[in-house]
């Protein structure tokens, strides 16, 4: 009597398996085992320049406008996903801002003495998260670009992934001067401020249309309202709750 057939089963979607691969799904058949290897793999398959993280920059320096359209648009497989390449640049500025000693450029309270207050609170938690951090601030300023940019035919929501790649090229920006500060203690940090404005302001004007002038403009307003807006609204939220405790 011929021995049953022994039939094996994709782990994800429960399909026969027929070979190495399942052929509903692709899930392979068995999982790579995670070693020193996997790991090598998976931080070359971020750091190649091909479709990694070296070419986004790459990409986002030269034509940061007309990259993002196209990654709307066009393909959305050539650069780093817009989430994880604002987390990275973010956790490069941090380390570097650690390694320098040299002072971010957000607002400081510790000089203060109102340990018992929210408000201090926020603003330190916003000190240590740069990622998420970028990514409020991002909400505001795709706002503001909704309203002066409100004849172009792109929503809140594709606005804000253009927000999170500047906002990502703007961090590394920081990091280079930070880095040069810290090395030279020559103070040029504010100087990499006033770039990342300038850049912010070409990349969004190229975004929308780069044959109008009044589009850098109106990209420098949108960022620049955007901030103070972040700001503003921290600061109530954390005054209005400080009252009320």
């Amino acid at each position: 009597m011929a021995a049953p057939e022994h039939i094996e089963y994709c782990k994800r979607c429960q399909s026969k398996l027929t070979g190495d691969y399942c052929s509903n799904c692709g899930h392979p058949k068995e999982l790579q085992r995670i070693d020193h290897q996997y790991v090598l793999t998976e931080i070359g398959s971020i750091l190649n320049f091909d479709k990694g993280i070296l070419f986004t920059m790459r990409e986002l320096l030269l034509r940061p406008g007309i990259s993002i359209r196209a990654f709307l648009r066009e393909d959305r497989n050539r650069l780093v996903k817009p989430i994880i390449f604002l987390i990275i640049t973010s956790l490069i500025f941090s380390i570097s801002i650690q390694l320098t000693g040299v002072e971010d450029g957000y607002i400081n309270f510790n000089s203060y003495d109102w340990e018992d207050s929210v408000l201090v609170i926020i603003f330190q938690w916003i000190s240590k998260n740069y990622g998420y951090t970028n990514i409020l601030v991002a909400v505001f300023i795709a706002l503001w670009i909704k309203i002066l940019f409100r004849k172009y035919a792109y929503n809140f929501y594709e606005i804000f992934i253009l927000l999170i790649f500047i906002m990502g090229m703007v961090m590394l920006f920081y990091t280079f001067f930070g880095i040069i500060t810290g090395l030279t203690h020559i103070k040029i940090l504010q100087i990499g401020v006033d770039i990342a404005f300038l850049y912010s302001a070409w990349a969004i004007g190229q975004f929308f249309d780069p044959s109008k002038k009044i589009n850098y403009l109106k990209a420098l307003i949108s960022y620049i309202l955007g901030f103070i807006s972040f700001i503003v609204t921290t600061l109530i939220v954390g005054i209005i709750i400080d009252l009320f405790i």
